[in-house]
């Protein structure tokens, strides 16, 4: 049985995700008020870990899109199931964004996404 994730990013900006603060220098955003949402321009999809048991589902995960258009502060926001969630981590990292902008210039910005799991 095999299991494909369906991904979509939501504009919704979490207030609080525990993460580390933005390097020196570049401040962080929420979406909304002048602020545009980063735009995936490179997905990768999550491996589906090579036991066999059925899942259906979603993994939450709250990152920050950098200035520079790429993932940090990858963490898990609602868990799913412990390989699941890491491998829904380890996919959003290899992602690529174009980022949020204020004032037409590029900005950090965090955002959540979700990651459904269904089984085929």
């Amino acid at each position: 049985m095999k299991t494909r994730a369906l991904v979509a990013i939501f504009s919704i900006a979490l207030a609080a995700h525990g993460q580390n603060p933005a390097p020196a220098g570049e401040e962080v955003y929420q979406v909304g008020a002048g602020v545009s949402q980063p735009k995936v321009i490179r997905q990768v999809q999550p491996e589906h870990p090579a036991r066999g048991f059925r899942i259906s589902g979603a993994v939450l995960i709250g990152l920050v899109v950098g200035s520079n258009g790429e993932p940090r502060d990858v963490h898990v926001v609602k868990s799913l199931e412990k390989e699941i969630d890491q491998s829904a981590v380890e996919a959003v990292q290899k992602w690529r964004f174009e980022p949020a902008k204020k004032d037409g210039k590029p900005v950090a910005a965090k955002v959540s996404v979700e990651i459904r799991f269904h089984d085929m």
